[in-house]
């Protein structure tokens, strides 16, 4: 009897630890507020070297001074990259004039198929400015182990490929320094008070 007591008493203090722990994490991670530890938010971002639509480099420094909103893709992307990219501009036109006072960045992980043309040619359908940039497989490698951001090409049947890759939005605020991350599967008012923060 005394056993079976023992350990009720344990499964019950774990159960308590368990609830705490879950409403710990709900409150430290508000709408809005960074849901990420100052370890992993220092070690996100860094030096890069890309091309942008137009041809020109672009690097980090001239980011620099303004919040952005940064996420990685492809141009044929069938589902999360165009969704992703259109509630970003629906977003911002919901910020109105805060709207303007962040960058929104997309990177193509697919520099085989997506020349710089391309991305300016896709990014300019979501009627909203969008930093559209690429790079040589060693430029993308650079970036993307800088934003820890996985991809992957996947060949399909009747030949060809996709591209398997990370799906969240890296929300990185005047210092260069990630402030927060809009998961894929995030609602919209979530979204909208996580870029409110970034630009406040």
């Amino acid at each position: 009897m005394t056993d079976r007591l023992k350990t009720l008493r344990l499964v019950l203090w774990f159960a308590v630890l368990v609830s705490a722990g879950f409403a710990l994490y709900a409150f430290t991670n508000r709408p809005g507020d960074p849901p990420v530890a100052d370890g992993y938010a220092d070690s996100v971002g860094g030096p890069f070297t890309l091309t942008a639509a137009d041809g020109s480099t672009v690097t980090e420094r001239d980011l620099a001074g303004k919040p952005f909103a940064i996420f990685f893709g492809f141009t044929r992307c069938p589902d999360v990259c165009p969704t992703t990219l259109a509630r970003l501009a629906q977003l911002r036109k919901r910020m109105g004039e805060d709207g303007d006072r962040f960058e929104i960045v997309f990177v193509s992980v697919d520099p085989e198929n997506d020349s710089p043309e391309d991305i300016g040619n896709y990014v300019a359908l979501f009627d909203t400015p969008i930093l559209g940039l690429t790079g040589a497989p060693d430029q993308l490698a650079q970036i993307t182990d800088a934003y820890h951001v996985f991809y992957e090409k996947v060949p399909i049947d009747g030949g060809g490929y996709t591209i398997d890759h990370s799906a969240s939005v890296f929300l990185m605020n005047r210092e260069g320094r990630l402030q927060s991350i809009i998961d894929h599967h995030e609602d919209a008012e979530t979204s909208l008070a996580k870029l409110e923060r970034l630009v406040a």
